[in-house]
This record gives structure tokens, C-alpha cells and sequence, in this order.
């Protein structure tokens, strides 16, 4: 499929009185025009507003507060488990335990997408939210790695790709012009959840144990839940004998192709520093608590990451404002990152621009995918995407811990390695926008 086709007949008849670079504009302007800002098929009447689509963005922002809220205690729950039920297995066996976790929540969506279009997500919510409550319950039960490995690995990833594609493909079905401010408050539900759990955590496990700080935790998620199923809603209906299948050939498109591989590169430099930046505190000579603060510091800056960079979207154009933030992510880890060494303000600095950075690539990622495709076919290209980005979440943390590893315990490596990621990402997806628009810089995309 080529990368950019513009109908030259839809140009107005006087274009040729302007100069090269206004006629290069109008031309994205009129190309734009018809794709409906990123609905290139013209599905038309989005609410862009209103009691029931506002509604269905806090029904989606509970969702996602209860999934990715959970992932972002990883450093928690790592911490407490190699001190006590694990603490005969090294980081790096525990480590896979939760990346297990996330690529099964990313990699299910290749089903889970498709149904979603073919069923809606009643069912689709109502199944992955009982999963992921029953994985809390039940993991202060474990006692043995392959009760981990099975209750959080594989039932709560199960129930986190349930819950994550209809969460996010149903705030697209009422948003195009705001969707890119609608999906970035939905998205800093992940900060909250990120900043309360794990100090939530810190105080239940001394007083209560780690059975009922779980139990405390799943009923908490539990009400989230029931709010998100409550919710969340579609607004189109199903489609009747909707493909219930992967759907790979929509890599056919060009664009679609690298903004994937762009989003793939972009989680593997993403899940480095929120894997490691605790270890990097304590191991340069800051305490065990500063280590579990400074996660809390970094959610704290993508809670605006992921609000503020999405509402600045709607107005200079979504690949814009990604690729402006990934360059961000670049200069933190280069230039605050790699220098830090033992500097408690540098680290400071770094996770507060870092977590502002990452957290709208988060945010925007799912709207650049939602750019490229018709409204009823958003769960599957977002979850075929997702299935392959979902290895980098599954490969990514154990690539950085062996560059570690083979450097004696230097993080040099590791920080060049999610920096070179970030590389990666910013040059797919400059490629991606220019399938669509060209190089013009100016274009609103």
C-alpha cells in the first residue's frame, strides 16, 4: 500500500496562486479534511461530549485505574516478595513473574479486540474484571513461585487484556476532535493508581500482613470495577458476523506498520526506568524508602504527562505531540539519566520530566492507532497493534537487566539501551506521519 496518496481534483481551482509551501499546507488541510481527523472512512456524529460520553471517560478511567494502578506496584510487590515468600529466587526470576503479567494483558488483545467489535464489552469487562479480583484475592494465598507465576502472571494478565481494550476502544467511540484530551484523562488513571497503591501497600504490609494488604487492595479494585462495568459503554452497535480473528493484514498500511514498531520501540525504553529507577536510587547510596518515593515522584509527573500533553493534541495534532514528547524522553535520559550518578537532585529532575514525558506517550499512543483506522474497527488495529507491542513489554526489562549484568552491575548500559530505544521509536514514527502527510513540518497531524 503506498505511504501517502492526496487527490489532487479536491484542491481548489486557484491553488495554483499560492506559493509551494502554502499549496503543500492546503493540500494536508483538504487531505485531513476528508479524513475526518484521523476517521479516514468518515464515520461522523461523534458526541464529543455530553452526560453519557463523559461518563463512559470516568467508567473507563476506574478500568484502567484498577489494571495498570496494580502494574505500577510492581516495584512493591517485587521488593516485598524477594524478602519473604520468594526470597530464594533472585530479581530476575521474580522480574518475569510480573512481565508475564503485562504481556498477557497486551498479547490477549489480539482476541480480545476483534470481539470487541464482533460483541461490545459487556461480557468482555464483566469476565476481566472478576479475573483480575480474584487475582488479588488469591495472591495473598501464594506461597510457592508457581502460585505467583499462575495468579498474577497468567489469570491477571488474562483479566487485565479483558478489561484494557474495551476500557480504551469505548472512549474513542465518543471523542474525535477531544479524543486526544478525552483518552489522557482516562490514561492518568494508571498515576493515581500509581501513587496510592504502592503507599497504601507500604502501610498495610507491617500492620497487617500481606494476605489482608492484598485482600484490603482487591476490594478497593473490586469497587472500581463494578463503577467501570457500569459504565463503560459502546456506541455503535455490533457488528453482525464481525471478524473474530487476528487481523494482521491492517499492517498493510504503511502508516500503521511503523507507528506499531514505534510504539513497540517506545515501550521498550519505557518499562526500563520503571523497572529499575528504585534499584539505581538505592544502589548509588539513597534508602530503601527514597527508593519506593521517587516511583511515587515519577506517577506524580505522568499523571500530567498523560492529561496535559492530550489535551495540547487536539490543537497541534496528535503524531505531533507524541513525537515532541518521545524527543523529551530522549533529552531526560541522556542528559539528566545517564549523568546522575549519585546525585539526588539530578534523579529528582530526571523521574519528574521523565514521568511527564512517558506518561503521554502512554496516553497518546492508543489515540495515534485510533488515527489511522474507521471507529468500528479501533479494537482490532489496537489490539493487533498491542499484540506486537506486547513483546516489548515482555523483552524489554529482561534485555536491560542482562546489559547489567555483562557490565557488573553498571547501569550505563542499561540507560544507553532505553535511550536508543526512544531513538528507535521517534524514527518510526516521524516515518509513520510521513505515509500520511509528507515532511511538511507545519501540518496539523
Amino acid at each position: 500500500m503506498p505511504c501517502r496518496g492526496v487527490d489532487e481534483d479536491v484542491l481548489p481551482g486557484n491553488s495554483n496562486h499560492l506559493s509551494r509551501g502554502e499549496e503543500n499546507a492546503l493540500k494536508q488541510d483538504v487531505e485531513l479534511s476528508n479524513l475526518h481527523l484521523g476517521d479516514p472512512n468518515g464515520d461522523g456524529d461523534f458526541p464529543e461530549g455530553g452526560a453519557r460520553a463523559w461518563s463512559v471517560v470516568f467508567g473507563s478511567t476506574c478500568a484502567l485505574t484498577a489494571l495498570f494502578g496494580v502494574i505500577n506496584t510492581t516495584a512493591v510487590f517485587q521488593q516485598y516478595l524477594s524478602s519473604h515468600q520468594l526470597s530464594s529466587y533472585g530479581a530476575g526470576p521474580i522480574g518475569w513473574i510480573f512481565s508475564f503479567g503485562l504481556f498477557m494483558t497486551f498479547f490477549g488483545g489480539v482476541q480480545v479486540g476483534p470481539l470487541f467489535d464482533a460483541r461490545g464489552p459487556r461480557v468482555l469487562m464483566l469476565t476481566g474484571s472478576i479475573l483480575l479480583f480474584l487475582s488479588m484475592i488469591l495472591l495473598g494465598e501464594c506461597t510457592k513461585y508457581w502460585h505467583f507465576f499462575t495468579v498474577y502472571g497468567l489469570v491477571g494478565g488474562l483479566g487485565g487484556a479483558l478489561i484494557n481494550t474495551p476500557a480504551v476502544a469505548c472512549v474513542g467511540h465518543y471523542f474525535l476532535v477531544k479524543r486526544g484530551a478525552a483518552m489522557g484523562i482516562a490514561f492518568t488513571s494508571g498515576s493515581i493508581g500509581g501513587i496510592v497503591f504502592p503507599l497504601m501497600l507500604q502501610q498495610l504490609l507491617p500492620l497487617v500482613g500481606f494476605a489482608w494488604s492484598t485482600r484490603i487492595l482487591a476490594f478497593v479494585l473490586l469497587v472500581l470495577l463494578v463503577l467501570a462495568n457500569l459504565l463503560v459503554k459502546s456506541r455503535l452497535p455490533p457488528i453482525p458476523g464481525g471478524r473474530v480473528l487476528p487481523d494482521f493484514s491492517v499492517f498493510k498500511d504503511l502508516a500503521l506498520t511503523f507507528c506499531t514498531l514505534g510504539i513497540f520501540f517506545m515501550e521498550w525504553g519505557l518499562f526500563v526506568p520503571l523497572a529499575y529507577i528504585s534499584s539505581y536510587a538505592v544502589d548509588h547510596g539513597r534508602s530503601t524508602a527514597f527508593g519506593f518515593q521517587i516511583v511515587a515522584v515519577l506517577n506524580a509527573g505522568s499523571f500530567f504527562g498523560r492529561w496535559l500533553p492530550g489535551l495540547i493534541s487536539d490543537k497541534i495534532g496528535r503524531y505531533n505531540t507524541i513525537i515532541i514528547t518521545i524527543v523529551l524522553c530522549i533529552v531526560t535520559i541522556f542528559a539528566l539519566w545517564l549523568p546522575a550518578q549519585d546525585s539526588e537532585v539530578m534523579l529528582i529532575l530526571f523521574v519528574t520530566c521523565f514521568g511527564f514525558a512517558s506518561g503521554s506517550n502512554l496516553g497518546l499512543a492508543p489515540v495515534v492507532v485510533g488515527q489511522l483506522c474507521k471507529t468500528e474497527n479501533y479494537g482490532r488495529y489496537y489490539a493487533t497493534c498491542y499484540t506486537i507491542v506486547s513483546f516489548g513489554t515482555l523483552t524489554g526489562v529482561p534485555i536491560a537487566g542482562q546489559i547489567m549484568s555483562t557490565s557488573n552491575g553498571s547501569y550505563a548500559g542499561l540507560i544507553i539501551f532505553a535511550g536508543v530505544s526512544y531513538v528507535a521509536a521517534l524514527a518510526c514514527f516521524i516515518v509513520s506521519r510521513a505515509c500520511k502527510v509528507g515532511l511538511a513540518v507545519r501540518a496539523k497531524w
